[in-house]
């Protein structure tokens, strides 16, 4: 990408793991963007890491500052849709972590903002360039597995206990597994294959404890055309090891993938995308397949794809800098839309019947 030497000054709002895991490293490990200035309110933290940010004690102040070009917004879900909404009206880009918005009317929204200001827009659906969920894209576009009758998605964790933050706080705008994982997993199948024709599901409070009564499990059932069904599917009770992520089932043949995507753990550990592991699985953790293709009878695992969380931000420095929105590969639809079947799944559930978009 040809940009004349020119950097994307980027302004982060907060610094919680979101930012310190996700964000910041992947910021300073693109060559087209400038990590410039980070939002704390009552601490300096950041600059222990990225000694030559400015740190900003309020939103205001970021917004303020000419030198940044685009905001990259992790703050807590409901702060999403008023945050976005002020930057892009100061004239700054914006990234919004998942999910985009509480409710799809602001998310549409946003998207009318993003439209009338000119500013580029995009949400951080890092789990597109999961390695395993590249794999199933490529094994899906090539057609290895024949029709594709069922594709079955996991997020599923093991925890008995409330875990301390807002995610699970049960007044909480956003709060609960439906806006968290769900958002993944609602995303990588639009992705895939586009607005469903109907939506069903059950979102429940399996855990039942006394301090919270958020939404801890959910099944969703997304329908297509000839009778193909994406089933998304996420649980706070599942103590296996290793975990399912992916069972696709075609025509021809199944592929079934477990464990998670290695990014996080690398991230977490600071392992960074110039690091020659970033990105790469083990071959014991890599999917099986049983298919029939081009007359052969193949039975093996499928090599994972190396994973690519930092494609994701130079896809927004790209199209930031050639000033074309029609670059970006998530574009500000797409969270409007996967907020959508977030709302259609909730009533759902909550009036136990199938919805038709």
């Amino acid at each position: 990408m040809s940009n004349n030497d020119k950097k994307v000054n980027v302004g982060v709002v907060g610094f919680g793991m979101s930012a310190r895991v996700f964000h910041c490293p992947l910021i300073t490990s693109s060559p087209y963007l400038h990590l410039a200035a980070v939002v704390e309110r009552h601490s300096d933290k950041s600059k222990d890491i990225y000694s030559w940010v400015t740190v900003h004690k309020s939103t205001d102040e970021l917004f303020a500052n000419p030198d940044i070009d685009l905001v990259v917004i992790t703050t807590p879900n409901g702060s999403h849709y008023p945050l976005a909404m002020q930057a892009m009206q100061a004239g700054k880009h914006v990234i919004v972590e998942k999910p985009f918005t509480i409710t799809s009317k602001e998310a549409e929204e946003l998207c009318k903002v993003a439209k009338e200001t000119g500013r580029i827009c995009s949400i951080y659906q890092n789990r597109r360039w999961d390695g395993d969920f590249l794999t199933v894209k490529k094994l899906i576009k090539g057609e290895q597995l024949g029709r594709l009758v069922e594709y079955e998605s996991h997020f599923d964790r093991f925890r008995n206990f409330v875990k301390a933050g807002w995610r699970e706080q049960t007044d909480a705008a956003g709060s609960g597994m439906l806006y968290d994982l769900g958002a993944h997993l609602i995303d990588q199948a639009i992705h895939l294959f586009g607005m469903p024709k109907t939506v069903f599901a059950t979102v429940n409070n399996q855990r039942q404890l006394e301090e919270t009564n958020v939404a801890d499990d959910f099944t969703i059932i997304l329908g297509y055309d000839n009778s193909f069904k994406a089933i998304l599917r996420s649980s706070m009770l599942a103590r296996h090891d290793p975990v399912l992520r992916f069972n696709l089932r075609g025509m021809q043949g199944s592929f079934r993938k477990e464990w998670l995507d290695v990014q996080e753990g690398q991230l977490k550990a600071g392992v960074v995308p110039s690091d020659a592991e970033y990105g790469l699985e083990s071959p014991e953790q890599y999917g099986k397949i049983n298919t029939e293709w081009n007359g052969l009878h193949v039975v093996g695992k499928v090599d994972t794809e190396k994973g690519d969380y930092l494609s994701f931000y130079n896809n927004v420095a790209e199209a930031i800098l050639k000033g074309d929105s029609e670059l970006l590969a998530v574009k500000p639809q797409d969270g409007a839309n996967c907020i959508r079947i977030i709302e259609l799944a909730q009533k759902s559930s909550d009036e136990g019947r199938t919805i038709t978009l």
